[in-house]
């Protein structure tokens, strides 16, 4: 086997390169900056809800972020993810802006440092400093990359990508010749290494792809590296420990969402990564169109498989020689390879393709694309063309990123884009329904079921369209059918609770708020509705002690505390009652039904005097004639 000798001393930059390198940096920043901007007046989007949104373990900064809720969030299993998110909450609470600004500082930052990777990875070549910048620039505006960026939850990616970055680039700075410190650069790389871990599983294959990179670029062979470098990647291995724990802690399997355990047949999901990877490939070189969500497939015949399958076992198989032959060539498609291994080897029954997992890959791509350039046609040329193509590319990315403005706009583009996709199709309808369009939307849950008559939450958006027109025995049915798919979708049952109640059909009513319950415990609308049928029915107590719940669910509640003063009152407590509107009355003193309802208990009581007070309250608020007619 032949191996590449050492090579020779690097000597430090001279100040013209430093230079030309500062201002590279700046052209990246600026690029990104404009080619981004549309995009930072984006909601949150999906999952962002219930890692963000719904998420209590951000809402302090402290130890408690570094422990993000189990199951199959996309924060699961990923603490500095969470601090990260838990950062934003605290400078914004759910204020969007200061998310997607930290997302772009996270790229920018990635960008530049791929721009140090690549210039001293080919030094001492003349045109090192140029392929460096030509490859980051063409990197951070690559449309391919806006998933990663503007979907803010996709942080998990772009995260990760820094300090997967960070990690290689200590290593380098740390075995050039004019390193001053390099045990301060060997334990920075530990560092961005050990971090990348506690930010998503992809950081796997870093100990390796730094290893590959030392035999490639600097010691020559395996052994020689393992020789000098024996302690480092000793410690690089053992930041595996922290990952092998993170992922235990969601269950082995992202809490049910990918991996061995998760019913999911190991060699079905495998044939569909070699249409996945073509498919990466050919965005990166040609990014349209580009999708938010790709539907979930199978392969049905064989010969579907085989385009994909040459191209991927082509490359796999030059990627082998290559590692024996032209190391340094090896070493990009084995970081394309790699990083992508965990996605494409481990089975997932929801994201086939997934755009926002060529973030790292695409870096390969484009340095192997513009060497290959360089060589063709000459500095000069390639570098006017690599411009050309950034250029392009920063156009593409600034029109995309219109598009992430709104949930409307970018469930609408990916609808478009596939049709057959019934969780975009279900997501647009949400989108109108909140947009008050509600029978496009009635038309787009429908749309949504032709393509897969099993979605669950297609059925219950429906019925709940259904419920809110008055048409009860089309929506109970919805709720039904929608229950049938999925016994657990507890939001289900407590809107069939309501929908039969409206049907005056309250014993069934009471035992979907009961289902409710078993399933989510903390859910207030349940605790309430079931209180309020419970009263209707005569069962005071059980009534009393659901509106308690409620009230410790959301003690800061008016309505809840107001709903346990009715409660009371009808249980002929009524001191306690008055003590409930009082409390009522003080988390929401402009509100002249309140004051009213305080009023009817005190006079009730014989307190004269603070029950007119309370009247005149009212009518100053614009209650008519200070008096609660509507629940006395």
């Amino acid at each position: 086997m032949t191996v590449n000798p050492p090579p020779a001393p690097t000597p430090s930059a001279p100040k013209p390169e430093r230079r030309a390198v500062g201002w590279a940096a700046a052209a990246i920043v600026l690029a990104g900056l404009a080619a981004y901007h549309g995009g930072f007046g984006g909601p949150f989007l999906f999952d962002d809800v219930g890692s963000i949104v719904e998420n209590p373990t951000i809402r302090h900064l402290g130890p408690a972020a570094l422990w993000p809720p189990a199951g199959g969030l996309t924060v699961s299993g990923r603490p500095l993810l969470n601090l990260s998110l838990a950062l934003n909450y605290a400078l914004s609470g759910l204020g969007v802006g200061s998310y997607h600004a930290l997302n772009l500082v996270i790229h920018l930052l990635a960008g530049l440092t791929l721009l140090g990777i690549v210039r001293r990875a080919l030094r001492p070549r003349p045109e090192a400093a140029a392929l460096g910048f030509a490859v980051a620039l063409l990197w951070t505006l690559h449309p391919l990359q806006t998933e990663a960026v503007l979907y803010v939850v996709q942080r998990a990616e772009s995260l990760m990508g820094l300090c997967y970055f960070l990690t290689l680039y200590g290593f380098i700075r740390a075995t050039e010749a004019d390193a001053s410190a390099p045990v301060r650069w060997f334990a920075a790389s530990w560092l961005a290494c050990l971090a990348g871990m506690a930010t998503k599983e992809v950081m796997v294959s870093a100990p390796l792809l730094v290893l590959l990179y030392d035999r490639a670029f600097v010691a020559g062979s395996f052994r020689a590296a393992w020789r000098r470098r024996r302690g480092f990647y000793l410690a690089l291995a053992a930041t595996w420990v922290l990952l092998a724990g993170l992922v235990a802690s969601t269950g082995g399997n992202r809490g049910g969402t990918s991996g061995f355990g998760i019913g999911v047949a190991w060699g079905a999901y495998w044939l569909t990564q070699f249409r996945a990877i073509a498919r990466y490939l050919a965005l990166a070189f040609w990014p349209h169109p580009l999708v938010f969500d790709y539907e979930p497939f199978w392969i049905a015949r064989p010969a579907e498989v085989i385009p994909g399958a040459a191209l991927v076992l082509g490359g796999a198989a030059l990627t082998l020689w290559a590692l024996r032959r032209r190391p340094r060539l090896g070493f990009l498609g084995a970081w394309f390879f790699a990083i992508l291994a965990p996605t494409s080897l481990l089975p997932g029954g929801i994201q086939m393709i997934a755009e926002h997992r060529m973030y790292l890959p695409l870096a390969a791509v484009l340095a192997g694309a513009a060497v290959a350039l360089w060589s063709a046609v000459g500095g000069r040329a390639a570098l006017a063309l690599c411009l050309a193509a950034a250029a392009v590319a920063g156009v593409a990315t600034a029109r995309r990123a219109e598009v992430y403005r709104t949930a409307l706009s970018l469930w609408g583009d990916t609808a478009a884009r596939r049709p057959a996709n019934a969780f975009a199709q279900n997501n647009l309808g949400r989108a109108l329904f909140a947009a008050g369009r509600v029978d496009e939307a009635a038309a787009r849950y429908a749309a949504a079921l032709a393509a897969d008559p099993t979605d669950a939450v297609a059925h219950y958006n429906l019925a709940n369209i259904l419920s809110d027109q008055g048409r009860l025995p089309a929506a109970i049915g919805e709720f039904r059918r929608a229950l049938a798919l999925n016994p657990g979708l507890f939001e289900a049952h407590n809107n069939l609770g309501l929908a039969l109640a409206r049907a005056n059909r309250i014993p069934e009513a009471i035992a979907e708020y009961e289902a409710t319950l078993r399933l989510q415990p903390d859910s207030f609308e349940a605790q309430t509705n079931l209180a309020d049928l419970l009263g209707q029915a005569g069962q005071a107590a059980a009534s009393l002690l659901h509106y308690r719940e409620a009230l410790r669910l959301r003690p800061g509640s008016a309505g809840a505390h107001e709903n346990l003063g009715f409660a009371l009152a009808q249980a002929d407590q009524v001191p306690a009652a008055i003590a409930e509107f009082q409390a009522a009355v003080r988390l929401a003193p402009d509100d002249p039904e309140l004051r009213s309802n305080l009023g009817v208990a005190l006079q009730h009581v014989g307190r004269a005097a603070e029950a007119q007070a309370e009247f005149a309250a009212a009518a100053r608020l614009g209650h008519p004639n200070g008096v609660d007619k509507g629940r006395p």
